[in-house]
């Protein structure tokens, strides 16, 4: 499978403390991913570091072959990377449509003067981004949410509009940080079916970090394992669930259970 995104030696400190170690990581196109690893691993520190929230102190990361280190959130969303969060990050105090809004003006071409003159340009454009947040929220299953102020919504709902929100970048590779945290059994089985809709019906690839070990088995086809910074191991779910070196970074040495 062709990669779309490739990180080759990345690292990352913060004082003396070393949080990434000539981390190699590769997500073909078209592929459902997985990063896992015990709390302290450093996993939402490589998406930090993959989105341009943090910059690495070494190694490459590319998308679509193109180096992105160093690039701004905003440029490394138009490019084709968007992401939720381990805690939403809606705005609240606004509706579900225009959260979801908020995120489609990266694809918009009207500018602030036109927005302050109210050009016809800028109307054609706010009904077009009107219409694709309604068909996005359609898409993660809660069209009936548009209007409602987001931070009135069920938890399970707030998920899915920052769903809605990054896909209405049109991004070919989503990140989903911990998109199964507060869901019951039944959210998680429909987070499973969306994930594989993202990528059957849209072509986009998706990497999540996970906890839940049964999602992770389920929806994942590559699986890549960190321990205090470090790739430990990689590959499908069941290479994965018999490493030793994974079994130890989650379960411990039995010398250490004495």
């Amino acid at each position: 499978m062709d990669a779309l995104l490739e990180v080759n030696g990345l690292n990352l400190s913060f004082g003396g403390l070393q949080v990434l170690n000539g981390l190699d990581l590769t997500v073909g196109k078209g592929a459902i991913a997985s990063l896992i690893g015990p709390n302290g691993a450093g996993k939402t520190s490589v998406f930090n570091c993959l989105t341009g929230f943090y910059r690495p102190s070494g190694g490459s990361i590319r998308l679509a072959g193109r180096r992105i280190n160093g690039l701004a959130p905003y440029r490394i969303t138009k490019l084709g990377m968007a992401r939720t969060f381990q805690n939403l990050r809606l705005f609240r105090e606004l509706s579900a449509a225009e959260n979801v809004m908020a995120g489609r003006h990266c694809r918009t071409g009207a500018g602030a003067l036109d927005a302050i003159l109210g050009t016809p340009r800028h109307r054609r454009e706010e009904r077009a981004i009107r219409a694709a947040a309604e068909r996005w929220l359609a898409f993660v299953g809660i069209p009936e949410a548009s209007e409602q102020m987001a931070g009135t919504l069920p938890y399970g709902h707030q998920r899915r509009v920052e769903w809605a929100r990054a896909l209405a970048t049109e991004p070919t590779l989503l990140l989903l940080d911990e998109p199964g945290a507060g869901l019951n059994s039944a959210e998680k089985g429909e987070l499973v079916g969306l994930v594989r809709r993202v990528r059957d019906e849209l072509g986009i690839s998706v990497l999540l970090i996970e906890h839940d070990m049964g999602l992770v088995m389920q929806v994942s086809e590559h699986i890549t394992v960190l321990d205090y910074g470090r790739k430990i191991a990689e590959g499908d779910a069941m290479a994965v669930q018999s490493n030793p070196r994974v079994i130890e970074a989650y379960l411990g040495r039995e010398e250490d259970a004495l």
